[in-house]
């Protein structure tokens, strides 16, 4: 037994308060250890995903539009947590078993790519066709229009949302407790499995997330701010 589960455990019955300033460094060690960590990289693979996505959504051939859609289909019309199950616990019944973390990134990074392509997807089509022409009236093929006139303009148009699907990823990495991932909520359920006060630690555990979100969504606001000043009115 780690120290900071048996002093949990010792100091169980000194009352709530006493409980909620024990649990509350376990549950940020969860939050900082897993919580974050696995958001970061979801995202940052579900957003490389994504952009390959919405680009072959984007295309006239069928054979880059076709799995594209069937991608986004499958991923959004099914729910997360039955992604998580199928990854985890799924093909580990057929000899494929992978480790709880990578396959809690496996299953968000699926998640964040098909719902991030739209978003792309539509930032893209959002950009002005006379941008695209005189991109191709200079010269430029159409991967050099799309990188270098194309995106950064689409890029301030899709970090409002995206910036909203970060922040819901954030509290979808609870589901990952599900699947073993001693994460920020899974803590809070391992000590209230210990002491059997639900209600408190619960409590404790959604204040942990809120106050996360909230800094994010100041982070948000300053970049967002930021952007509407390079934009002409």
């Amino acid at each position: 037994m780690y120290p900071s589960d048996l002093l949990l455990t010792i100091t169980a019955d000194m009352g709530g308060w006493e409980l909620f300033k024990n649990s509350l460094w376990p549950m940020i060690q969860g939050g900082i250890k897993y919580t974050i960590p696995l958001t970061l990289i979801s995202f940052t693979l579900g957003l490389f995903l994504a952009l390959i996505t919405a680009i072959m959504r984007l295309s006239n051939r069928i054979y880059f539009t076709f799995p594209a859609r069937v991608f986004v289909s499958a991923i959004r019309g099914t729910p997360l947590l039955v992604q998580l199950f199928i990854i985890f616990f799924g093909l580990g019944s057929i000899g494929l078993t992978i480790d709880p973390f990578p396959s809690a990134i496996i299953a968000f990074s699926l998640n964040v790519g098909a719902y991030a392509s739209e978003i792309i997807r539509a930032s893209i089509l959002s950009v002005p066709k006379g941008q695209w022409e005189a991109s191709h009236t200079i010269g430029m093929s159409y991967g050099q229009a799309l990188k270098r006139i194309i995106l950064p303009q689409a890029t301030r148009v899709s970090i409002p949302p995206l910036s909203n699907t970060f922040i819901s990823l954030v509290k979808d990495t609870s589901l990952a407790s599900l699947i073993l991932v001693t994460e920020l909520f899974r803590k809070a359920q391992e000590i209230a499995a210990r002491t059997y006060d639900f209600m408190l630690l619960y409590i404790e555990a959604a204040i942990l997330y809120w106050v996360l979100c909230f800094f994010l969504s100041i982070i948000q606001d300053r970049i967002e701010n930021r952007l509407e000043r390079h934009i002409a009115r």
